[in-house]
Order: C-alpha cells, then structure tokens, then sequence
C-alpha cells in the first residue's frame, strides 16, 4: 500500500500550514506595532470642519464705505471769489456761490473743501448701497430711474457749511442714456443703518432761484439749495400687475451683512434692492408689490470676505409672490473693480 509523507517539503498541506503560519505572525506583528505606537491613555487629535465665517456688520459696512471713498473727489476754492464752477471727472459741472455760505450761521471767508461723489452707473450703487429706491407718497418705495446721484458737502476747517442761495448741477444728459423730460430733484435720506432712499423736492421758487431739474437736449440743469445727496429722477413705469417677491441666502447672512438688489433687464439707469428682511423666514423681501409680474431682470447678492466681495447674480422672470434661493456654491469673490465690471454688463 502507497503511503503519503505529509511532511514533504512538495506536500500541499504543509505548504497551507506554512502560509497560515506567516499570516498569523504577520497579524501578531502589525497589532504589536499599533499597540506599541499608541499608549492606552494617549488622546488623538480631531479637528471638525470648520464652518465658514461670515462677515460682521462691520466688515459689510467698512466695503461699502471704502468703495464711496474710492469715488469720493475732493475740490477746494476760495469762498471770497463769489460764484465759482468746478468740473467733476464725468463732465459735470458744479457751481458755487462763495458769498452765500454760512458757518455756524456767519458769513464764511477763505478756503473751503468740497467733498464731491458722482454716481451714473449700476455698479457703483451696489458697492456703495445707494439705490435709486423712491419714496411713494403713501410711504411705499419704489424703483427711481436716474440721471445721476450726487453728495455734495462743504467744510471749512473740519466745520460743515450751509447755503442760503441755490447750487446748480450741469449733468450731461449721455452719461445716463439720453435726456428725460420727465426727470425731477430728490434728496437723499439715510437712515441710521445707512441706507439711503429719495423724497422728491418741493419745488420751491424764489428770490434766489428754485429747486428743480430742467431738461435741454444734451444737459440736465438741476437747481438745489441743500449739501448732501441729490438725484435726477423719475419713477419707473410699468403697467403690468405688480407683486412682491422673496429672496433666500446662504445660511449665516442676513440684512447686516449681505444685500439683494435687483436689476432690470434693459434699464441702464435705475437700482431696486429688496430693503425689507424677515429674521424667522431668513429671507429678503420690498413688501410694497412693486414689482411687475413677467419683469425680466437679475437678482444679486452681494456680501463682504476678507476685503473682497462675495458675489451672485441670477437671471429671474417675476412670477406673483415668486420665491428665489441663493446657496453660497453659486457665489464667487471679485474685487470691488471686478465686480462693479460684472453689474454694468447685465443686460
């Protein structure tokens, strides 16, 4: 009878015994590696992800105000050469009776500072938030379209100054497209979080001259009679039905430190912002049904991060009491020139 030596180096058993012999060692030696490389009351770091951080406040407020110190000009004259004419960068030309000006209610002589912002074109509105949102006389607002927003202010020793005769304005009616007939004075109101909106100016005829703006060909002639902010406007007319819309960001933004404009397709000239938000819905709103329905036009939202701007524009056809979500995937960071380039090529 044929036998089988199951110890030969060719046998298969000992050739399995031999594998698992080495893979147990194998197991022996990793575990003990482990065990030897890791105390028992050792600690082993975690670092959870880390949320983004949102801006402050103060961050949205500090861009802002960096970006209206970047179109800020600054003029000066002598208030004892009577009337005088500056020229802004776009052409506008400012005149100034020095012998009108007041400080502390007397008589001002020698050098005065102007401080001088001109503002024609959409993206400069959004980085400096100054909308063209008027007010309606049931205290509504809605959408302005404009010939030009000015802030006019003259100091005399760190002193603000005061008038008591007319200032006049000769805005070149191209920089916004063409003359309006229809355009009228506002002014400006900021409110204590610094947004501003615009009541129409009485026109007030007198011996010294009359608020107003009056229209010939290629020159808007506007005739104030107060420092601060000034604008050639009209209200926007649609006759579609109107509605209110409401508008999401990401989570972490609210109306302290982010913004929703809105830009309508075909309107060079004008800036609504949804200026209403609803801290338990989280959203953004104007609550005053201004909105034509069928309006095609561009959300934005527009925030702060590092010094730079966080940024989305979406393409948006109004529907009745419509409803849009920004999420921040869909943002991008420009610097305040790239961005101010992305809002004036909207359509």
């Amino acid at each position: 009878m044929k036998t089988t030596n199951l110890f030969h180096p060719n046998s298969n058993i000992l050739n399995t015994v031999s594998k698992t012999l080495k893979t147990l060692l194998g197991t022996t030696l990793m575990a003990s590696l482990v065990l030897t490389s890791c105390s028992p009351n050792e600690e082993i770091d975690y670092v959870p992800a880390q949320a983004p951080e949102r801006p402050t406040a103060q961050d949205f407020s500090n861009i802002r105000n960096q970006a209206l110190d970047n179109i800020t000009q600054n003029f000066q004259f002598n208030a004892d050469d009577g009337f005088i004419t500056l020229t802004s960068n776009h052409g506008v030309s400012i005149s100034i009776d020095g012998n009108c000006l007041t400080k502390n209610g007397n008589a001002v002589t020698g050098m005065v500072d102007l401080e001088y912002v001109e503002i024609f074109e959409k993206g400069n509105m959004i980085t400096t938030n100054k909308p063209t949102m008027g007010i309606m006389p049931n205290g509504d607002k809605a959408l302005l379209l404009t010939g030009g927003e000015f802030f006019l202010e003259a100091t005399q020793d760190g002193v603000a100054l005061e008038t008591n005769c007319s200032m006049q304005l000769d805005v070149p009616t191209a920089l916004t497209g063409g003359a309006d007939n229809a355009m009228i004075l506002w002014y400006g109101n900021l409110d204590e979080d610094g947004n501003l909106a615009w009541e129409e100016a009485e026109n007030d005829t007198g011996a010294e001259g009359q608020n107003g703006v009056f229209t010939q060909n290629t020159t808007y002639y506007v005739m104030f009679d107060q420092f601060g902010w000034t604008n050639i406007d009209r209200f926007y007319n649609d006759p579609r039905p109107k509605t209110t819309i409401n508008v999401s960001v990401p989570t972490g933004y609210n109306n302290l430190n982010s913004a929703i404009y809105l830009s309508y397709d075909g309107e060079e000239s004008g800036l609504a912002q949804l200026d209403t938000y609803d801290p338990l819905t989280g959203k953004f709103s104007e609550h005053y049904g201004q909105i034509p329905i069928g309006l095609e036009c561009h959300l934005v939202f527009a925030t702060e991060e590092d010094g730079n701007w966080r940024f989305a524009v979406k393409p948006v056809t109004i529907a009745e009491d419509g409803s849009t979500i920004f999420t921040l995937s869909e943002t991008s960071i420009a610097t305040e020139n790239e961005l101010i380039l992305q809002i004036n090529n909207l359509p």
